[in-house]
């Protein structure tokens, strides 16, 4: 049809069958009709591109884009966009949650709900992808003429074709870039905004469908060539690096080193939902050497080992992992111990024995069972690790039906999540848990995240993937690189981008970790972060199944806060709605990637091959600007927690912008990231209960440096310069306070497991001086006011110190509570107040003397001579110091008052020094 004659070229086309419709409606009665044909007018409405009008092909299916949130009925949560895809060979659905946005496409076998299925998992990407540049997206297909009988062959070949028809019909839609230019596909009448970025990725069933997926992009000259589909032959694959498995494992290995047990050496007695044939089963149940496998199932056995030899086991499931397409039944049965055995899920009954019932805590007079009650069993079994590596949804919380779980194939085995009786989850599948059956868990003492945190590894390489192929695109186009140099680069350095991507993992854990530790003094903040997220991020607390205002409350006033699960979902908003924020600099102030520092931020993606040929191209990426909003967001809130970003733009009417370089000044100007290296390689030396206070003394410590900075520095600042100002005169003070910390050293607030292990010792009390390094900021800038030397400044402050109990008055304002917004602000006002006063105290003192000794500090005559000037006022400031210490008054009156001395005692200094004799 020619493009005149195309009725979507017609901008009236659309509104013109809408008011058909409407007119039809009119005379309706019925109210199921009235309700049917409201959805038909709302889809009409709501199309946005369609393929109906390109030249007929019996290889090509019909599609449909929507725009989602026209269309009253869809089921939330709202995709961006959603395409629709229908012929007589394949019948299936794309969602995605933005313009840039990724994720897998599978091959679904649900033909009535694959609407269903897809949404449900692209929720779980939606939060995943908070760590990449896309947002989250997925796609499933159903083929519509399997044999019914055919040979493996057969059905196989046939799936490939539907997904190849499905891929079609996507990029039919979708727009391609030419150079610098996007261009529209050929006789479609675009009714929304330019969209050249479609990125998809293997899933269930597509594992191996990535090269077909780039040879049709290839053949239709599509921009992103062979970065279209992920993890092909000259890509990254899954399941050789085990990235995925390996992701979780580092949430394994986190959640059981807080009980004190080393999953590497120490025993770990597991059940499992998977087969060793699989890429995150089979991958997570060689982690280690130690896992005790006692039971796992898939869709066509149940495997029970009641007590394995751990070597032998492990030599067995790396056999079966090493072997094509094996099963549970390929696993020698001579290896098995006593009373176990593998049974076929098609079995009436499965016999259990004495040595199963110990091992699954079985009732000592159940004898048999069926597979559907084996498996329930298996899922409430009294073992230390619940590992996930399958598909279906398993576990539902006490107060959810059947139906929530969206899974009607395990309605019969599901258990809720105050039935588990692991220590922990390990969640290498999606969605093996409704979002409340975790909370419940988590609620009951299971160690518990969440599958998008848990399995994000392979999004995670998969978009480093994409993003290192776009940029090695440019210098293919100009004829710098072939494609073989091209692939040996990225082989090179695969080892480092997994490595990446773990450390992301690891990152995740420590902030959720940190969170849940503080979350029950944190109620009244997370209602107001949950508040904020609903305004700008479109959180929904029902759907992500978080608490409301009141019960928060209720939780803060039992002294419980938000578990991890929910902690999880709050992060991934978090990070994604800063990610936004980042991305587009309010009016008139510079982009991130105006700051040549903030820039510089980028050259760390990319890794040292690859880096070492391409110099600073990442720069020119196409995604630049996304991607360093995206490094930036996840760092910052990494580093400095869930709600740290939300309580500052609160505090100080910052905008996002301006927190975010603040933050990135103070980190660097403190050298936060050594000393964060330094604790993590403390891993198994001391406790994790050490390690966590550690963490939390440097996060308090970026952000007090965060509000500091906002406070003190003209906005928004210029990383680079902030960081040359301070940093070597901060580096310089911790160089003199440890050394005066020589002398004390067997005070020190952090007591290791051991005295004299390597670096330990020195470490916990170069953390033990965090809280004074705060004022460090205050000395290099009244040194830079008075003209004095740092190293007088810092000595003339410690006598102030000293003389003035000032230690003890901050002791008392960091213990103040923060139950509610009110009180937080409150404490950080004289928190604030204090540092402030302390600060123009010492100036005072610095500048009224006269003396120093060869070095430029202040000499013992210069501290006497201005201690003796000011006694009175001294001695008056310290006697209402006593005067509520002995009261034991140290509630926010009291703290007031004393900081409200002390406010009066540096006016008295300070009128009297600028007084003429």
């Amino acid at each position: 049809m020619a493009d005149d004659a195309n009725p979507l070229h017609d901008n009236s086309a659309g509104t013109n069958a809408e008011q058909q419709l409407s007119a039809a409606i009119d005379g309706l009665s019925s109210l199921d009709a009235d309700r049917m044909f409201r959805v038909l007018a709302d889809l009409v409405g709501a199309t946005t591109r369609t393929s109906a009008w390109l030249d007929p092909d019996k290889n090509r299916a019909l599609a449909f884009k929507f725009d989602p949130s026209k269309i009253a009925a869809v089921p939330a949560p709202v995709p961006h966009a959603e395409i629709f895809v229908s012929c007589p060979v394949v019948e299936g659905v794309h969602l995605r949650f933005g313009p840039v946005a990724r994720g897998g496409l599978r091959w679904s076998d649900r033909p009535e709900d694959v609407r269903t299925e897809v949404l449900g998992l692209v929720k779980a990407q939606a939060v995943k992808n908070a760590v990449i540049v896309p947002v989250g997206a997925k796609g499933g297909f159903v083929a519509r003429q399997l044999p019914v009988s055919g040979e493996r062959s057969e059905v196989a070949a046939e799936v490939l074709l539907a997904y190849r028809m499905f891929i079609g019909a996507l990029l039919d839609l979708t727009d391609n870039r030419v150079g610098d230019e996007v261009v529209g596909p050929d006789k479609i009448r675009r009714l929304d905004g330019e969209d050249p970025y479609l990125v998809v990725a293997a899933d269930k069933g597509t594992a191996t469908f990535s090269d077909v997926a780039n040879a049709l992009a290839a053949d239709r000259g599509f921009w992103l060539d062979d970065a279209f589909a992920s993890g092909g032959s000259a890509g990254y694959d899954h399941k050789a690096l085990a990235i995925t498995a390996r992701g979780a494992w580092v949430s394994v290995a986190h959640h059981f080193l807080q009980m004190g047990i080393d999953v590497q050496t120490d025993p770990v007695v597991a059940v499992g939902i998977g087969d060793m044939s699989g890429d995150v089963f089979g991958n997570g149940m060689l982690s280690s050497q130690t896992i005790r496998l006692v039971a796992a199932f898939d869709h066509r056995h149940v495997f029970l080992d009641p007590n394995p030899e751990p070597a032998t086991s492990f030599a067995e499931r790396q056999r079966l992992f090493d072997l094509p397409r094996s099963s549970w039944a390929d696993y020698d049965t001579s290896l098995i111990s006593d009373g176990g055995g593998v049974h076929a899920r098609t079995a009436k009954h499965i016999p259990i024995t004495v040595q199963v019932r110990d091992s699954l805590g079985i009732g000592a007079d159940i004898t048999s069972l069926t597979p559907d009650e084996l498996i329930s069993a298996i899922l409430k079994a009294p073992v230390d690790l619940l590992w996930n590596g399958g598909i279906g949804t398993y576990i539902k919380s006490s107060d959810e039906q059947h139906p929530a779980a969206g899974d009607r194939t395990n309605d019969g085995l599901r258990v809720d999540g105050a039935q588990l009786r692991c220590r922990a989850v390990g969640e290498g599948g999606n969605l093996g848990l409704t979002q409340r059956g975790r909370i419940e868990a988590a609620n009951h003492g299971v160690a518990i995240n969440t599958d998008a945190i848990d399995n994000s590894g392979g999004v995670d390489c998969s978009d480093r993937e994409v993003n290192l192929k776009i940029l090695l695109a440019v210098w293919e186009a100009s004829g710098q690189l072939d494609r073989t140099t091209r692939n040996e680069w990225m082989a090179s350095d695969s080892d480092e981008v997994c490595d990446q991507v773990l450390a992301t993992n690891s990152a995740q854990n420590e902030v959720l970790t940190l969170a849940a530790i503080s979350a029950p003094g944190m109620t009244d903040v997370h209602a107001r972060l949950l508040g904020w997220l609903e305004l700008r991020a479109g959180l929904d607390r029902d759907l992500e199944a978080l608490p409301s205002d009141s019960m928060l409350a209720d939780m803060g006033a039992n002294h419980r806060g938000l578990s991890r699960p929910e902690l999880a979902v709050l992060l991934a908003y978090v990070k994604n709605q800063l990610a936004i924020d980042l991305g587009a600099a309010p009016e008139g102030m510079p982009s991130l990637a105006d700051d040549p520092w903030v820039l510089s931020e980028l050259d760390h993606y990319v890794p040292s091959v690859i880096a070492g040929h391409t110099g600073d191209l990442i720069r020119e990426h196409p995604l630049r600007d996304a991607l360093l909003a995206t490094i930036v967001a996840n760092d910052v809130v990494n580093r400095g927690g869930i709600s740290m970003v939300h309580r500052l733009i609160e505090e100080t009417s910052a905008s996002a912008h301006e927190v975010a370089r603040a933050h990135l000044a103070a980190w660097h100007v403190f050298g936060l990231g050594d000393r964060t290296a330094q604790i993590q390689a403390l891993d198994g030396i001391v406790d994790a209960g050490t390690q966590a206070r550690m963490r939390s003394e440097i996060k308090r410590l970026g952000e007090r440096a965060t509000r500091w900075f906002l406070r003190h520095e003209r906005q928004p600042i210029d990383v680079g310069a902030v960081v040359s100002s301070y940093q070597e005169s901060v580096s310089s003070l911790f160089e003199m306070v440890n050394r005066a910390h020589d002398q004390r050293r067997a005070d020190v607030a952090f007591q290791l497991v051991a005295s004299g292990d390597d670096g330990a010792g020195g470490l916990s009390d170069d953390i033990d001086e965090l809280d004074r390094a705060f004022g460090f900021l205050d000395l290099v800038d009244v040194a830079a006011r008075t003209g004095a030397s740092l190293r007088r400044v810092a000595t003339v402050s410690a006598a102030v110190e000293s003389e003035l109990s000032l230690d003890l008055l901050r002791h008392r304002i960091v213990e103040l509570p923060r139950d509610d917004h009110w009180q937080t602000l409150a404490r950080g006002a004289l928190r604030d107040e204090f540092y402030r006063e302390h600060a123009e105290i010492t100036a005072v003192a610095v500048a009224s003397g006269e003396t120093s000794d060869a070095n430029g500090a202040a000499s013992e005559v210069e501290h006497s001579a201005w201690l003796t000037a000011h006694g009175t006022a001294i001695r008056r400031f310290v006697s209402t110091l006593e005067e509520i210490e002995g009261a034991n008054q140290w509630d926010l009156s009291g703290v007031s008052v004393a900081v409200r001395a002390m406010s009066m005692l540096g006016r008295t200094a300070s009128r009297q020094h600028s007084s003429p004799a």
